[in-house]
Formats: structure tokens, sequence, C-alpha cells
């Protein structure tokens, strides 16, 4: 299901195996609302005591999984225990990252799975040139980066980035002192050595912040660092450490399409009026406006599931409920300054380029949100001139 900001549930999203759950038994299983209690939700990790927040790439197979086998063994009438189902699914999606074979896969079509490989050399290359220092944290093992790599940018990457750690165990790797850096040797293997300094072009593995910023000295806002993990790449080191912090979101691309749409532009401008027209004239109660006003309440309805349907007939938006942000939404607005769809996107801008925050009007500062419209080019008729609309 899906979950807004404030934890309510938005209604039409909630399914079971591959059946959608009524709103009535949806708001019924949570003791007669839409709310899901604070304790119940996403720990600061994303596990909360009984709901997980699926929000990365690999949700993608997890959630799929999770909801075909649901619904095979309801189809077939199997009785069967959440729980257990739950933990099996998650091992076997555990299983295939920790034993190599999605490496391996991968490995064997480059050219399907690795994108925007020159756009990614692109920008390193630009970065360098003006004199910027590049590192690269990730969880992988060194023959998989380094394959990975070499298809992108070419077999000199490692000259591109001052410090490369390797199998970094993140999220722990922010938080957990107790990991010494170990240096990787030509063919990938352990060395014994001390590590009191990280040099270019070497390979290191595992380690923690901490020895990393003591190393390089790279510290507080002056250090931008791109993930595509809300929890496990940029939580820690904004909340802990003041990084500046880039999100990198795929999904990104496609909704921004959809959006410069003429039907969505179109759809949620008429959503928007018919919501200021519901809460300005509510006041006339007479039989003739009650009437009205329940027509406008119907197609505004209507409109809502129209524009959620133009995102995922099944979802909607990633970055919306009906009107809401969406838990995800809330957490990488949190947890990133920048969001993206690809890093090929900082391409369009000049290296110096600076990014200002955007002034959000607040409820009291806006007591006339309802005229101006999603377009800024339109607004809703005045008053005087409501009774004569549709």
């Amino acid at each position: 299901m899906k979950i807004d900001a404030f934890h309510y549930v938005q209604l039409g999203t909630a399914y079971r195996g591959l059946q959608p759950v009524p709103d009535e038994e949806v708001i019924d299983l949570y003791g007669g609302t839409q709310h899901i209690p604070l304790y119940q939700m996403s720990g600061f990790y994303g596990k909360g005591p009984s709901i997980k927040q699926f929000m990365d790439i690999f949700s993608l197979p997890e959630m799929a999984l999770l909801s075909c086998v649901v619904d095979h063994f309801l189809g077939h009438s199997l009785e069967f225990d959440q729980a257990h189902l739950y933990k099996d699914v998650t091992d076997a999606i555990r299983d295939v990252h920790v034993k190599g074979l999605m490496y391996q896969w991968i490995e064997q079509d480059m050219e399907k799975y690795i994108l925007r490989g020159d756009e990614t050399f692109a920008v390193l290359s630009r970065l360098v040139a003006h004199g910027k220092q590049l590192f690269l944290i990730t969880n992988s093992p060194f023959s998989f980066v380094d394959k990975g790599m070499r298809h992108m940018v070419g077999p000199d990457w490692r000259q591109l980035f001052d410090v490369v750690i390797v199998q970094a165990d993140k999220p722990s790797f922010f938080t957990d002192r107790r990991k010494p850096f170990r240096k990787l040797d030509e063919k990938g293997s352990l060395q014994w050595d001390r590590i009191t300094r990280l040099e270019k072009g070497k390979i290191y593995r595992q380690g923690n912040l901490f020895d990393f910023l003591r190393l390089t000295e790279w510290r507080g806002p002056r250090v931008l660092y791109f993930g595509d993990h809300l929890y496990s790449d940029l939580a820690d080191l904004m909340l802990r450490h003041g990084w500046r912090t880039g999100a990198i979101i795929p999904e990104l691309e496609r909704e921004i399409r959809i959006i410069n749409t003429e039907q969505y532009m179109h759809s949620l401008t008429w959503q928007q009026a018919l919501t200021g027209l519901l809460e300005r004239m509510q006041t006339y109660q007479d039989a003739e406006s009650r009437q009205v006003l329940a027509a406008w309440v119907k197609e505004r309805q209507e409109l809502r599931c129209i524009t959620k349907a133009l995102f995922n007939p099944q979802f909607g938006s990633i970055f919306r409920t009906f009107h809401n942000p969406t838990y995800f939404s809330r957490r990488l607005v949190r947890f990133s300054d920048l969001y993206m769809a690809s890093l090929s996107c900082l391409l369009n801008y000049r290296v110096d380029f600076t990014f200002y925050p955007r002034r959000m009007p607040l409820q009291h500062e806006a007591p006339l949100w309802m005229d101006q419209l999603c377009t800024g080019c339109m607004k809703t008729p005045f008053l005087g001139d409501m009774a004569h609309i549709r």
C-alpha cells in the first residue's frame, strides 16, 4: 500500500497479492481509520516493527515476488504464515545479491543493464577538469565495480577518483567505528598493511566514515555525496555529518514527462478550481446549491482518480498521494539537498552553478491558495461569477 507523509493510507492503493483490498476493509483493519500509528511505521532505516518501506530499485523484484507468491497461495487456498513468507522472500532477494548471482547476470549483458555510461564519464571528467576531488563508496565487490566502470568510463577509470572504497557495508559504514580499511592489490586480494593514508589509484575495502574523515579531512557542506538509497546512502551523512546530499531517483524522468502533458495540466488545473469552488461555495445550503456541490465533489473525485492513473493505475505517483506528498517524498526532502533522475542531469548546469531553495508558502501565508492554479496563468473566477460556472 501507499502511505502519505502524514501516515495515512491512500485508499485504492492497498493490495493483497495482486488483488485490490476494498477501502472499507482497509479502514476496518486499522480500527476505523486510514491512519497508520507511529509505532508501526518505519524506523530510521525504513524498517518498523510491522511495516517495511520499499523505496529503492531492489524493492521492485521483492514487491513483485511477494505479491505473486501471496496471490498464488490465496488463489489455491493454501494456508501460510505471513511472517514466514516475508522472511523467505526477503532472504531469497538478499541471497541473490550477497552470493553474487546478480553481479554475474549483469556482467553477462552490460549493454542491457548498465545505462548512461557516456554521460557518466562526461560528468566525472568535467568535475575533475574543474579541480573537484571525487570519491566512490560502494557496497559492491571490486571485480564488479571494475568491470562496470571499465564498461562506462574506460580502463583508466580509477584516475578519476581520489579515493575508491568497495564492499563498504553501508549504512553501517557511516556509524560503526570498529571496521578498519583494508587495501586490495591489483588482483583484488586483501593486503595486511596498516592504512595511514588513502591514496589515489588504490582500492580499499570496508573501513568506516570516521577514519575516512580523519584521513581525507573532507568535512561538512564542502562535500556533496550522491546516492540512490535515502537510508543506506544519504540519511546519516546529512543528519550526523552535515554533508550536502544528492538523491538519484530514476522514476523522476517519467514523472516529469507526465506532468508536462496537456492532459495532466488540464486535469490538475480543473481539480484545483473545483477545490476552490467547493471551499467557497459550501456556505450555500439550499437544495439547488447542495445538488451542485454534490456534483462537484463527485467530479473532483473522478479527476483525482484520472490524475493518479496517469502515473500508475495501481499506485499513482511515487511523489504524491491525491494531494499530499507521499511518505517517500517526505523522507526524500529530509535527507537530500538535491534530487534528480540521473547524475547526467548535472551536464545541464555550470560546475559553479548555485541551486537556490524555493520558498514554499505555508498554509497561513497563502490564504488564497485556491486562486493560484498549478499553471500560474489562470485564476478561479471571483465569487460573484462562480454561480455561472457549469
